[in-house]
């Protein structure tokens, strides 16, 4: 009884490694703008600083020739350089959305949500070397 005793009172001195705080969700939220502002500014270095090396975006679309739903992927590369090309400049100001929903966080993962003029994003964020990060996107487009 007293070896159950010890063992429940060495578990719950455990302290997470990386415990949740204000300046985490602070850093999302300013992490998530870097990438929905970034896109509508053409502000490639913004999206830099929002997405990991490694970010995977996706979508679920329609194979046009099967009719099977299909992933399309997009690597953080294509989507600097589609910011760096301007393509989000092109959404009026009056229609761009910037809605940023903090869904989760847990230690250095996070789950976030951004609304945008076009389509919705959630966004998995990671914390690494002390900075939050993007590093996977899943999509969707808004009817109309």
């Amino acid at each position: 009884m007293r070896r159950s005793y010890l063992l429940l009172l060495s578990l719950l001195s455990i302290t997470p490694a990386a415990a949740q705080t204000s300046a985490d969700s602070s850093a999302i939220r300013a992490t998530a703008l870097d990438y929905v502002e970034g896109w509508y500014t053409g502000d490639a270095e913004r999206m830099s600083r929002a997405v990991h090396p490694e970010l995977v975006k996706r979508i679920v679309v329609t194979d046009t020739v099967t009719a099977k739903s299909v992933l399309q992927n997009m690597g953080a590369s294509a989507l600097v350089n589609g910011t760096r090309r301007g393509y989000g400049k092109s959404t009026p100001k009056e229609r761009q959305r910037k809605e940023v929903t903090i869904l989760d966080i847990f230690g250095n993962a996070a789950s976030a949500k951004a609304g945008m003029a076009e389509w919705v994003d959630y966004m998995q964020l990671a914390k690494i070397d002390g900075r939050w990060v993007i590093v996977n996107v899943l999509w969707e487009r808004r009817p109309g």
